[in-house]
Parts: C-alpha cells; structure tokens; sequence
C-alpha cells in the first residue's frame, strides 16, 4: 500500500469478533467475525466506499475508527498518529478532526433541542470559539448546507428528512473535521432527495478538502462519488479498486454479481450474472477458506480449505479470490 504524506487515514488488519452466548448461564459457544482483518487506506482530499449487504461489517468498521468500540486487534493510522489504543480521554483532543454523518437523520437529531443547539452542540463540548462566534458560525454552517440562516430557531420535526440529513451535515461540519464518515446518509430518504444530498457532499468536499469514507449498498452512488471502492462480504474486504477500474473490470464473483443486480437504463437487458440458487452458509458457523464459498459460480475444493490472500492484479487493483488474481 501507498504510505506517503497524502494519507489521512490507514486501518490494518482491523479485527471485531462478537461473542455468541447461549445457555441459561450464557456461556460462549462461538463468536461472530464482523470485522475480520480489514485493511485499507484514504488519500487526503479524496473518498472510500465500503460497500456490501447489510451485515457484512461496514457499519462496525465505522464505529472502530471512530473509537466507538474497542477494537480486537489491528492499527488505527490517523494523520501519522496511532489511535488504536487511545482512550476516550486521549481521544477528544482529535474528536473534531473525525466527525459522522448517521444513517437516519430523524434519530440522530435530539427532538427536546433546536437545530441551532444541535448543531453548536460539538462546539460547546469541545470548548471551541465563544458563544458569538458559534452564532456567526451557525449561520454560515446552514447556508453552506442549503439551509435558511433563521432555521436554527426550529426544532427538527418541523423539517422534511433531506432538509433534516442537511442540518445532520452541517453538525458534523461544524467542528471544521478533516475526514467525514458517512454511515448510509441517503438510504433513508426519498431517491427525489438523494442525489441532492450526494452533489451537496461533493460540493463540500470540494470547498473544504474534506476525506470521505462512504458507507453504502448502492453500487451507482459510490460509482458517482467515490475515488476508490473497497467490496466486503461477512466482515472481510473481498476485492478493492479505483471506482472507474472496478466498474470496467470487476475481478471477483461477488463484485461481478453486485454490479450485474445494478438496473439497466435499457428495459429488458439482459443481465450478465446473478448469484446461484443454493443455500446460503449460516454467517455464525466459521468456515475454513473463502467467505463467499456457497454461493460462488466458480467454486472449487480448494476455495473451501485454502486461506484466500488479497492479490493485487492491478494498480491499486487488489482482489481475494485465487482464481481471479
């Protein structure tokens, strides 16, 4: 991997085992591989997504770089800084560079405060500018967002979900991060909405060198937002690339078969690959070899013994899939 001064952010090896209990005394008898060796990387200026089904790990893989669960094993790279042991208390001097984009605008907002609190929330927290300052700052904060300057005065359900998403935004703006998580930011709003909010992420981007991770299933907006695109399955990244690579190239079976699902402009397409009728593995029974065995086309002995290595078959252009490399 690339390890010059342009990135922001690297995660090696990150591990997040979840233990399963059973019994009347909960006694563990096995243990969930959310996140199970992840690796990647994110250039200054530039944006990740980490795509896959729901409950591949994306979500948790979030929420370890934050520091919001304690991580298993791996390293936690920021700005040349290891985080991967840090305490709350020695994390809050860097809180303000990392900041969050949460999936459901409606929950994340506090219904009791005005969005204005809301939103200078971090501001007080953290201890940063006056109280006149963070007025000034407020009102930049919502028209930078598409918001009225006024509308800090309401509460948030006197918004709609885009206008709510947007004020989402400006909260985690507010404290001038380096790097913005975006856990699913428009999966829950109307598709009239979403790619109003996508321009407005790539526009703020553009204004304030902002670093992306985007964290999503939907194949055609990472497409359209993202540098690089890392695929995971059951807690392991399966194949990574540049977004326009990844599109033209696609190398492993389960990338193949997401982007086959992506509707075709032209009704009736014909589409080139779908996954086998076959019975899925349970996701708690841990499998020797490769996660996606089961449900690959091309499945062979060897892919359910072997440990699969994350190849690279191409610049920036890695895959685990030893056919494929």
């Amino acid at each position: 991997m690339n390890r010059n001064n342009s990135i922001i952010l690297r995660v090696e090896s990150l591990k997040k085992y979840f233990p399963i209990r059973r019994g009347f005394f909960q006694r563990i008898s096995g243990w969930v591989k959310a996140v199970d060796g992840v690796s990647f990387e994110i250039e200054q200026g530039k944006t990740l997504g980490l795509v896959g089904e729901s409950g591949c790990g994306k979500t948790t893989v979030a929420r370890l770089i934050l520091k919001l669960l304690e991580l298993d094993e791996g390293k936690i790279i920021y700005q040349g800084l290891d985080i991967s042991d840090f305490t709350e208390k020695d994390m809050k001097p860097h809180r303000k560079d990392m900041q969050i984009v949460f999936q459901d605008p409606f929950g994340s907002l506090n219904p009791r405060m005005t969005i204005g609190l809301s939103i200078e929330e971090g501001l007080r927290i953290l201890n940063i500018k006056s109280s006149r300052r963070r007025k000034e700052g407020l009102e930049k904060l919502l028209k930078m967002v598409g918001m009225s300057p006024d509308s800090g005065d309401r509460y948030p359900h006197e918004f709609s979900g885009g206008q709510r998403q947007r004020i989402g935004i400006a909260r985690a703006l507010s404290v001038e991060p380096s790097l913005v998580i975006c856990d699913e930011p428009i999966s829950a709003l109307d598709v009239s909405i979403q790619a109003q909010i996508i321009n407005l992420l790539k526009d703020l981007q553009d204004q304030m060198g902002l670093s992306y991770l985007f964290i999503s299933h939907d194949l055609n907006v990472v497409g359209y937002l993202c540098d690089m695109i890392s695929v995971m399955y059951k807690g392991r990244i399966i194949e990574s690339a540049p977004a326009d690579k990844l599109f033209e190239n696609p190398r492993h079976p389960y990338t193949i078969s997401l982007l086959s699902a992506i509707p075709d402009a032209e009704p009736g397409k014909k589409q080139e690959m779908k996954l086998p009728e076959v019975d899925i593995p349970d996701s708690l029974i841990l499998l020797p070899g490769c996660n996606f065995q089961g449900r690959c086309s091309i499945e062979e002995p060897r892919c359910r013994e072997d440990k699969i290595i994350f190849e690279k078959v191409g610049e920036k252009h890695f895959v685990r899939c030893w056919k494929a490399a």
